[in-house]
């Protein structure tokens, strides 16, 4: 199946696993939602996938090729985008800087988040935490990645446009995989939208996004 993979994937910090031997497959072309409460393992999950942490054991599949012990730096020019709930975006620099970084004809963006225009000659860094992630969603969107990781994407930002960061990546041609702690009311009934559940380092609930709706609401809510 294409798309990328966890398969029995462990990971260690020091002493203590994040992950027991976790496997979920996020098919390409889709938009897959990992949730858990903090110290779940939905960042852990998300840092694999993306080469950032290292596994103690099992592996990382992308398009049907082992990349385990493919590095981070390889794994983005292959066309894989991470945006980390932190430091996602260059503090010291403009947000044009920012965004020309990502594509020089920039115009996308501020057509996704008309809230950046003004804001275009702001340092990034003084930026409030929802339009900092409106910027870091931006760079990603430009990027044309094949696979899209990004950790609390509407974190910080208003009702409305979380709800528009959603259609935004939910219409991207790219396997996109992001990490919450509650699944967004937009995504509840969608079919087409897959939902894993992790709790303390285990996958406890692995389906679609209406059915996890239908079960109600859990420890991660």
């Amino acid at each position: 199946m294409s798309g990328v993979s966890l398969r029995h994937a462990r990971v260690r910090y020091g002493p203590l696993e994040a992950l027991h031997g976790v496997t979920l497959a996020a098919p390409a072309r889709a938009l897959t939602v990992l949730l858990g409460r903090n110290g779940s393992g939905r960042t852990t999950a998300l840092r694999a996938l993306a080469g950032t942490v290292p596994l103690s054991g099992g592996a990382v599949v992308w398009d049907g090729t082992d990349v385990t012990r493919t590095p981070a730096y390889e794994r983005a020019r292959r066309g894989l985008c991470l945006v980390p709930e932190r430091q996602a975006v260059f503090g010291s620099l403009t947000v044009h800087e920012n965004l020309e970084l990502a594509a020089r004809d920039y115009a996308f963006a501020l057509t996704a988040y008309p809230q950046l225009r003004p804001l275009l000659p702001r340092r990034a860094g003084t930026l409030s935490g929802g339009e900092q992630r409106m910027l870091a969603l931006s760079r990603a969107l430009l990027a044309h990645a094949r696979v899209v990781l990004v950790d609390e994407p509407a974190q910080g930002m208003s009702p409305a446009v979380a709800a528009r960061t959603y259609e935004l990546l939910g219409a991207l041609d790219a396997c996109v995989v992001v990490a919450e702690q509650r699944l967004p009311p937009g995504l509840r009934e969608r079919p087409d939208v897959l939902v894993y559940e992790l709790r303390r380092g285990a996958v406890v609930f692995g389906g679609q996004a209406g059915e996890l709706a239908r079960r109600g609401p859990g420890p991660s809510g």
